[in-house]
């Protein structure tokens, strides 16, 4: 087997300045983000910083994406927080442990999903479930770093008691904190919304602009700590800091999860790599897009679970890859996944060396990045969209959000995912069923109520738009026999199955019995356009010997036999 990922093995000199470039910006940007979203996962900010060296570096070597910026993201840290704050106080020791439990966990999930090539579970939660996904946890996040925008304490609990006692305490707020925060957010939401167009204005070219909008973070976490420590707010006006951060890169080790973590944390950690992988592969394709570049959704599952494990083994928390500094990185130049080891080289730098830097930093102003960020994952166009289009994707995508929102992560992805599931074997429960005709002058077969067709006054001829299973055969029979009861002309019933792709043993006998029925009553039973692959199975079957003759390979010859062996007149509709 070839270690030796492709990227290195081709990898040239011309190469080097993009991915040098995009490491420098991206790093630039990644620290903040480290510490807020490690805050966000009730964890110490030096644990976002460790997850974010060796995750990078396992990353680039099995993974196949080459602008996928992996690390702590928002989702997977609101995540970690609802799976481990029923198990051990947030910050403790305990807790620690059971994050990098987690995150051993998912990334030996993600490693037997490789090896076992289940990439196509990329596809497995429906995009109105991963919408609904990101928008609740987008507004639980908001709601949860409120309190830190404002200075106050509030409940941890449901959102709704979250709410009520941050507004119920807001006369409390400290209003050195509340100005930092306030300002933060105002400045962040401009530097989204606007400081590109400006920048532009000012001659500035279009590409660089951008980036130094999304760089705006670092300039707020640069400002604010100059602030806080020139008039020493945390000591004369209360405003929390992020204190202490161990200066050094951490020990490696390697926890074994005992029975009791594993009971606690298999369904979170399960959770967590779908989603991220899921999340992941969208990223990484619609960026492999622009460049005509492909991804391999296996090979992603083994790059992604090997970053989890560098992450545990470092003592830090579940990752998975960045939209946002995806986007970025890509926009910066960034060639290949060299750009994600630079950035992990230059990540373990800071944190050997610069911790103490981060000491007077505002806990608002890292509330206030992760606010900005999530927010724009909020996707109320999707949510109209959906619900123009299909309703039962939409009520999918609603209960998702409304469940993560109010029952949790975990609750709200089951809720979804299970009513996509429901809605999914509701429609195949309910497949579209056609009398059709054939159009004049050709061979071709359409729906009677929708075309001009001819038909023949002893033929039913019906197609049925999906695969035939337990939970729709004794429709399907059942509207055959209907039709064939309202009209003692019928001689022939031919079911057209070009959608067919499956007919399961109670769709088999189902079609069994029809056929007896109708042979009793002297109707002659036919299929058409039966695919190979059902062929093959309903051939050595007794439905199979007993239609021998009767199986054409389109409607038109069915209806030449029905035609030519019994003179039926055409009878135009």
């Amino acid at each position: 087997m070839n270690i030796v990922p492709d990227w290195i093995k081709s990898y040239r000199r011309d190469l080097l300045p993009g991915d040098i470039t995009a490491s420098l910006i991206v790093t630039v940007m990644l620290i903040p983000q480290s510490l807020a979203y490690a805050m966000l996962a009730g964890l110490p900010p030096e644990i976002g910083l460790y997850a974010s060296v060796l995750p990078l570096v396992a990353y680039a070597l099995l993974g196949t994406s080459m602008t996928l910026a992996v690390g702590p993201v928002a989702v997977a840290s609101l995540m970690t927080a609802s799976a481990l704050a029923p198990l051990a106080a947030p910050g403790s020791p305990e807790y620690i442990a059971l994050a990098i439990t987690l995150s051993m966990l998912s990334g030996a999930m993600l490693l037997v999903f490789g090896v076992l090539r289940l990439g196509f579970l990329a596809y497995f939660l429906s995009h109105p479930v991963i919408s609904g996904f990101i928008t609740g946890s987008a507004i639980l996040i908001t709601i949860s770093q409120l309190k830190h925008i404002f200075g106050v304490q509030a409940s941890s609990g449901d959102v709704l008691t979250t709410v009520f006692d941050i507004a119920t305490r807001l006369p409390d707020a400290n209003p050195a904190t509340t100005l930092i925060g306030v300002l933060t957010l105002g400045f962040l939401f401009f530097a989204r919304k606007a400081l590109g167009q400006l920048l532009q204005k000012a001659g500035i070219p279009a590409a660089t602009a951008a980036l130094l909008g999304r760089l705006a973070p670092m300039v707020a976490v640069i400002l604010s700590i100059a602030a806080v420590s020139q008039l020493d707010l945390a000591n004369t006006a209360g405003v929390s800091i992020v204190g202490t951060v161990p200066e050094g890169l951490p020990a490696l080790q390697f926890l074994v999860p005992d029975g009791n973590d594993l009971a606690n944390l298999w369904l979170p950690a399960l959770l967590i790599s779908l989603v991220g992988f899921v999340e992941s592969v969208s990223v990484a394709q619609s960026l492999a897009l622009k460049r005509q570049q492909k991804i391999n959704p296996d090979r992603e599952l083994l790059g992604l679970g090997a970053a989890n494990i560098a992450s545990a083994v470092s003592g830090g928390y579940p990752v998975t890859g960045g939209f946002a500094r995806s986007v970025v990185n890509f926009s910066a130049g960034a060639n290949t996944p060299l750009a994600g080891v630079f950035s992990a080289v230059l990540m373990a730098v800071v944190i050997a060396n610069l911790t103490g830097l981060f000491y007077n930093l505002p806990q608002a102003v890292l509330s206030a990045t992760i606010i900005v960020a999530v927010t724009s994952l909020i996707d109320i166009k999707t949510i109209k969209e959906t619900w123009q289009y299909d309703r039962a994707d939409a009520v999918s995508l609603l209960a998702t959000l409304v469940g993560v929102v109010v029952l949790g992560v975990e609750a709200g992805v089951i809720l979804g995912v299970a009513l996509s599931l429901a809605a999914l074997v509701w429609r195949s429960s309910h497949p579209h069923i056609a009398v059709v005709g054939r159009v004049p002058g050709t061979e071709h077969f359409r729906n009677i109520k929708r075309h001009k067709v001819e038909t023949l006054p002893n033929l039913l001829a019906m197609r049925v738009d999906e695969s035939l299973f337990f939970a729709n055969a004794a429709l399907v029979q059942g509207k055959i026999e209907s039709l064939v009861a309202a009209d003692a002309n019928i001689k022939f019933v031919l079911l057209v199955c070009p959608a067919v792709n499956q007919i399961d043993s109670t769709a088999l006998e189902a079609l069994t019995q029809l056929q007896s029925s109708l042979e009793a009553k002297g109707i002659k039973f036919m299929l058409a356009e039966v695919k190979g692959p059902v062929m093959d199975r309903l051939q050595p079957t007794e439905l199979g010997h007993k239609l021998e003759g009767l199986i054409f390979l389109s409607a038109h010859d069915a209806f030449i036999y029905v035609e030519r062996h019994h003179e039926a007149a055409l009878k135009p509709v």
